[in-house]
């Protein structure tokens, strides 16, 4: 009995750890009882005030008094959640628990071959997007909306992009795209060329060229797809598949003679050439494949000079090759489009970009996860796998026009072909990625009470005496107010309401006037899922992306992944062990295995002793 308790007592002293006490953190707010908060003086906005009367109450107050936030709720919403729950201590530890559990268990790596893969492309999606996502999804739900969870929050593994182009610190999407799809990094403004090349100089990419893992992925006999909902030949899918100095020059007319002398061909020509290759091309773009003077049904007006029908062409290559394909313009083709029967799919709804997520006729054009389950369904019939680029391409358009309703409502879209993918497709065999090009100056602050609606106001009132959102861009249109459109004049910044913030074509108001607001330079989330999605493990150079896909799926000229199988090379961190209701880590349990070694050799001497005094007597 005494030896069990000794065991017990050595065990439990290997296995516990000191707690550090915690430091008062002096830089956040410490919301303490009895604290009396000072509050603006109760004017209303159209009321005449002399700034002398605000500085008045500025100075009045102490530096925590201007930095943090009152206790009591200035707004009709809840200060506190509306989960009781979430005021007993348990609730988090439980939450913290679960999360742990998930995280112990990703000790054991997916190291299988990805056979698949899914590159997900949010186009200006930086975090403050998907935070903002996040909310609008959970409120849209009934709830508060802060504690709601996306599809791509449920990734495992995560890490973050420097986006930075490599003659622009704040970068664009040709050049990000080109950096994450080849694996190389380049200029502003180019697609699919290193940065040997002069931007907007056909010239000079000559032999600066850079192949894509779409291409490679074509190489080693899988199926590829590109789904968008901006053009096709636009700079993100374009990067898939073409070589260009100039990410602009959409079709033969935007052509430079320099261009035309020296042999470049236009981006809608290259889609053109490339698509015998990419099994599946979905999105917008379809002026850019007919002769000019072509109209449809829908009265569009086509672009090319060189009086190509590009689209009639592919149909009859495909003809040719003996293919089953289909081109598609309308949701009812698409709809009616059988993926057993069809091999080859290309389809663009819209003359040049898909419309925004709200804006869409649901009769008129697919989803964006409607495109993605019929791509998959197709690329998948595929015994060698498939590669597929999926953009969400219009959050970064609604960005520019300082539109965040039209922006966050295209990330909940794009999370729902996210949704789509995962449901479709299993971790032990496809990887899935979740990332974006770059960021934007749109930010989410002004201590908004629990469950604010994420396109409403600040609870209270800035310097000037006016309303704010909570969701504002750095830079934009929405300056002072919306569409003033002088910005030279003699303005006041306009006092909004929730009821104007709310609408469809809101412009959240900017701190810097600017005919389209800019993109962001911070650092961009990776989220990944399935076969080596743990190699996102840090903050990356956005060309490693490439190299993981590359690697993880064995497609390129990096093959080590498939070659060499050996488990002995995979680090396998070890389970924790659970004694008498304590968790052990490695170190602790083979610290405690070496007590009770010794232990065991302390008791079997003892008993050697003792045997040899009982023979003696």
């Amino acid at each position: 009995m005494y030896i069990k308790f000794l065991v017990i007592f050595l065990v439990l002293i290997c296995a516990s750890r000191a707690v550090k006490d915690q430091e008062t953190d002096k830089y956040h707010p410490q919301i303490a009882k009895g604290r009396v908060y000072k509050v603006r003086p109760n004017v209303q906005a159209s009321d005449p005030v002399e700034n002398e009367e605000m500085q008045k109450f500025l100075d009045s107050l102490d530096n925590e008094d201007i930095r943090h936030p009152p206790i009591e709720s200035k707004t009709g919403y809840s200060y506190k959640s509306s989960n009781p729950e979430e005021e007993n201590p348990s609730f988090w530890t439980n939450k913290a628990q679960q999360e742990l559990e998930i995280a112990l268990g990703l000790e054991k790596r997916n190291t299988n071959v990805a056979k698949n893969v899914i590159l997900f492309l949010g186009d200006g999606m930086g975090v403050p997007s998907i935070t903002m996502g996040r909310i609008l999804h959970g409120q849209e739900n009934g709830l508060d909306g802060e504690e709601a969870t996306l599809a791509m929050d449920t990734f495992l593994h995560s890490g973050l992009s420097k986006t930075y182009n490599v003659d622009h610190q704040v970068a664009d999407s040709a050049g990000t795209a080109t950096a994450f799809l080849t694996g190389v990094k380049t200029d502003l403004a180019v697609v699919g060329i290193n940065a040997g090349v002069e931007p907007g100089v056909c010239s000079t990419g000559k032999g600066n060229e850079v192949n894509s893992v779409l291409k490679d992925s074509h190489d080693e006999g899988k199926s590829a797809g590109v789904v968008t909902t901006t053009r096709l030949n636009h700079a993100t899918p374009s990067s898939a598949y073409a070589h260009s100095a100039y990410r602009y020059w959409y079709d033969d007319g935007d052509l430079p003679e320099e261009a035309k002398i020296n042999g470049c061909k236009d981006i809608a020509y290259q889609l053109y050439e490339h698509l015998p290759e990419i099994e599946v091309a979905l999105g917008g773009g379809r002026r850019y494949f007919k002769p000019k003077g072509t109209v449809d049904e829908t009265s569009t007006s086509y672009n090319r000079e060189d009086g190509q029908d590009l689209i009639t062409k592919w149909q009859n290559n495909m003809e040719d090759m003996g293919r089953k394909a289909s081109y598609v313009w309308r949701k009812q083709e698409f709809d009616q489009v059988n993926v057993d029967e069809v091999d080859h799919l290309w389809g663009m709804f819209q003359p040049s970009d898909m419309s925004y997520d709200v804006d869409r006729d649901p009769a008129d054009e697919p989803s964006l996860a409607e495109m993605v389950d019929k791509a998959i369904q197709i690329l998948r019939k595929n015994e060698n796998g498939y590669f597929l680029l999926v953009e969400g391409g219009r959050i970064d358009h609604a960005h520019h026009g300082s539109n965040a309703f039209k922006a966050i409502h295209d990330v909940l879209s794009f999370d729902k072909a996210i949704k789509q993918a995962v449901d479709m497709t299993s971790d032990e065999d496809t990887l899935i990625i979740v990332t974006a090009d770059h960021s934007h100056t749109a930010t989410l602050g002004g201590y908004a009470d629990r469950g604010t609606p994420i396109f409403g106001l600040a609870p209270e009132l800035a310097a000037d005496f006016r309303a704010y959102t909570t969701v504002l861009y750095g830079n934009g249109e929405g300056f002072q107010q919306s569409n003033i459109g002088d910005y030279t004049a003699s303005m006041e910044r306009e006092n909004v309401t929730e009821e104007m913030t709310g609408k469809i074509n809101y412009e959240q108001q900017s701190a810097v006037p600017k005919d389209s607001e800019t993109h962001g330079g911070e650092d961009v989330a990776i989220f990944a899922r399935g076969p080596m999605a743990h190699l996102f493990h840090s903050v990356h150079q956005q060309s490693y992306i490439a190299h993981v896909m590359r690697y993880a799926s064995c497609v390129g000229s990096n093959k080590a992944h498939c070659t060499n199988r050996d488990t002995t090379d995979v680090i396998v961190t070890s389970e924790p062990v659970t004694f008498l209701g304590y968790t052990l880590k490695k170190g602790d349990s083979e610290s405690a295995l070496y007590a009770l070694f010794a232990l065991e050799l302390v008791f079997a001497i003892c008993i050697l002793v003792g045997l040899s005094f009982v023979k003696k007597k």
